[in-house]
């Protein structure tokens, strides 16, 4: 069994296809088109929070853009959900999503570098970026979970070996 466990590391290792690969400054500038992106769920300003709460739900995606005339005008992320929704109203169905979106959010296009929406997310703490086109249209989003993901495939040994299984548990229940 030990052996043939060897032999599989041995292959899978010197697979040319499973080499990691070389987190270099020249990796930052690809372009934003060289990742996996989400598909832009995009809906009208006046769509009820309920409404877009469901499409999130749905797609289990963390934001959703609001655009007009196909020209981006906002975004409503999970956290607008969560601070400025959650507790405060008791109708979702009848208060437009607008009320609680952020406007005119910074957006990119995908020819911009990885690198730019790193820094974005970082300095200013978006979890998502709207993608759009030279027509300013939403084609796309790029969140944290997709630069995560892009910088996990330069360390798959140390990253995607570490075991699901919790490290640490509690004893006692957590709560009232």
């Amino acid at each position: 069994m030990t052996e043939e466990l060897n032999d599989e590391l041995q292959e899978m290792y010197e697979d040319p296809r499973r080499r990691a690969k070389v987190l270099s400054n020249e990796v930052l500038r690809l372009p934003i088109k060289a990742l996996k992106l989400q598909e832009a769920i995009a809906v009208p300003p006046s769509t009820p929070v309920q409404k877009v709460v469901e499409e999130m739900q749905r797609h289990k995606i963390g934001c959703v853009l609001l655009a007009e005339s196909n020209k981006l005008t906002g975004i409503f992320t999970e956290r607008d959900l969560l601070y400025k929704v959650a507790g405060k109203l008791n109708d979702l169905k009848s208060i437009a999503v607008s009320d609680f979106s952020t406007e005119d959010p910074e957006s990119l296009q995908m020819d911009d570098s990885i690198g730019h929406a790193l820094n974005l997310m970082h300095i200013d703490g978006y979890r998502h970026i709207p993608i759009v086109n030279e027509r300013s249209e939403p084609i796309g989003v790029i969140s944290i979970k997709d630069a995560v993901a892009f910088l996990s495939e330069y360390f798959p040994e140390d990253v995607l070996n570490i075991p699901t299984r919790r490290l640490r548990t509690t004893t006692e229940r957590e709560g009232a």
